[in-house]
């Protein structure tokens, strides 16, 4: 297996990019009337998930930074299952898509919350150069 290089060689990294790309795609579908309320919401709670861990990447010099972003990743992939919950509840998702997009989630979350439980492995070496790619 190839040494992790940047955050977008991390599997959750990955998995997150390509369920908040699926979650767009199904959003699409929802009323007009939700474009500013939950269609707008789930999507920015989705996104949020690369980009914290993004960040993460980029302060995992530090552990408690690395934790606290991780942290809020897996925040943001809770709050996405939520608004997934509305949307069954609504009946913008039938329940076998609504199962199929929360396991997704809660797989990230999983992995999240390993990367929180594991966050000194994630710390650069003293004398390496840290990415920027």
């Amino acid at each position: 297996m190839p040494a992790i290089q940047t955050f977008r060689d991390l599997k959750v990294y990955q998995a997150a990019r390509v369920e908040s790309r699926r979650l767009f795609e199904a959003s699409r579908a929802f009323p007009a009337a939700e474009k500013y309320s939950l269609t707008d919401q789930v999507r920015r709670s989705s996104r949020a998930v690369n980009a914290m861990i993004a960040e993460a990447w980029a302060r995992r010099r530090y552990q408690a930074a690395f934790v606290n972003k991780i942290n809020e990743a897996l925040g943001e992939a809770m709050e996405t299952q939520s608004w997934l919950d509305h949307a069954l509840d609504c009946g913008y998702l039938d329940q076998a898509k609504h199962r199929q997009f929360d396991a997704a989630w809660q797989s990230i979350g999983g992995m999240l919350h390993k990367m929180i439980e594991r966050a000194d492995t994630f710390r650069p070496k003293p004398d390496s150069r840290m990415a920027f790619a």
